[in-house]
């Protein structure tokens, strides 16, 4: 009797949830396209936590839905997603995209619209400065300004003096070259070439060859997903010895995966959340990263996160808090109303853990890392069994 009406009551409250108007959010990712490694887990990881959301009732007792769109790695595609999420789909907020060019080109709908936006791209002109455009648009990734930082320190331990860089030629890889050549500049470490790729090129035989010329005590790729992996490949095999960096881009299985033993040895920063069970006990995040990664594995399978599902975790770490203030303040039947106050929430997150840090928010800053906290730098090793895998080599703290 007993249990019947425990049914009865948790059938009922479901009813109750799923009677209720849900909570639409957008959401844009590169589920496919040159991005896809990055997309896939940031997908996946949204899915996980709308399911587990409404499992436990909702957001303030209503349900959340996310409406995903696949923008394919491309800037028009995103756009076009944006457009039909506001005017069609009436969400309150987008989480999106993958790659930093789509995620700039979002701005402008979503400012004319006055809908918020949370970004899962690198680049530090999708947040700065906030000015009338951006003060709808927040973002959970660092910035290159911040990775670039590690990048320095371990070339200047490494006694690295002259540097080659190679990069995407979109917003991304121009945002690392300025980034970086400002902070290898100040370090006193010279940079003796700057090239560029396509995300979509077969070759780059000639950017390397111009390289080598210049024989640089190591290279900097800037990069994301596998395509970095060319650069690499054809450095290695034209017989280029010294060290190779990449970038946060990179921290995915799938360039482990592509690169093989090409990419032993390469360095780059990355969030905690890449080597969870190596920081030291008292990280402050070690314990957000750590749950968020058993939750993905026991779904997707071992091994199968990344840091990019991270940027999607840590989006809805700041949504969900100012979604619940939020609806404290304003009825979501006045949308327009509702959209501004929640931009001022998303404005006001202070404290929030999540998995790459500590997020606080500010008129003039809408990412919140301190570089410290959200940096580490890594290397790729084999293990004992031969498993290529990301070894902690120093944090910031």
């Amino acid at each position: 009797m007993k249990r019947a009406l425990i049914g009865l009551l948790a059938l009922g409250l479901g009813l109750g949830l799923a009677q209720q108007a849900p909570l639409k959010i957008g959401v844009v990712v590169s589920a496919t396209g040159p991005a896809a490694s990055l997309g896939i887990p940031e997908r996946n990881t949204l899915v996980l936590l709308e399911e587990q959301v409404n499992r436990r009732g909702g957001v303030a007792g209503r349900p959340v839905q996310f409406i995903v769109i696949d923008d394919a790695s491309d800037t028009t595609q995103a756009v076009r997603a944006t457009r039909r999420l506001i005017q069609e789909d009436q969400v309150l907020a987008i989480i999106g995209t993958t790659t930093t060019p789509a995620s700039l080109g979002m701005i402008d709908p979503v400012a004319e619209a006055g809908v918020p936006k949370i970004s899962m791209a690198a680049n530090l002109e999708i947040v700065f400065p906030v000015d009338e455009k951006r003060r709808w648009v927040f973002k959970t990734p660092q910035t290159e300004q911040q990775m670039s930082i590690p990048i320095v320190r371990d070339m200047q331990a490494s006694n690295v003096r002259t540097v080659a860089y190679i990069g995407f030629n979109d917003a991304y890889g121009e945002g690392w070259a300025r980034a970086f050549e400002a902070a290898a500049r100040e370090a006193g470490i010279q940079v003796v070439a700057s090239e560029r790729f396509a995300r979509t090129d077969t070759s780059v035989a000639g950017q390397v060859l111009r390289i080598l010329a210049r024989n640089p005590d190591a290279v900097l790729i800037g990069g994301s997903g596998t395509a970095p992996v060319l650069p690499q490949r054809t450095l290695r095999e034209r017989g280029y010895r010294g060290l190779i960096y990449q970038t946060h881009g990179v921290a995915n299985p799938d360039f482990l995966r592509v690169g093989g033993e090409v990419v032993v040895g390469t360095r780059l920063p990355a969030g905690p959340v890449l080597v969870f069970d190596q920081l030291p006990p008292d990280f402050p995040n070690r314990q957000v990263a750590t749950s968020y990664v058993q939750q993905y594995e026991s779904r997707f399978g071992i091994g199968s996160y990344s840091t990019f599902g991270g940027h999607a975790f840590d989006a809805w770490a700041i949504l969900r808090p100012a979604l619940e203030r939020a609806l404290r303040r304003e009825q979501t039947t006045n949308l327009a109303a509702f959209r501004r106050v929640l931009r001022d929430e998303l404005e006001a997150t202070r404290n929030v853990v999540g998995t790459h840090g500590i997020f606080n928010m500010s008129p003039t800053d809408h990412l919140g890392l301190r570089f410290n906290e959200a940096a580490v730098m890594v290397e790729i090793v084999r293990d004992a069994n031969g498993k290529l895998d990301w070894k902690l080599l120093r944090t910031f703290r």
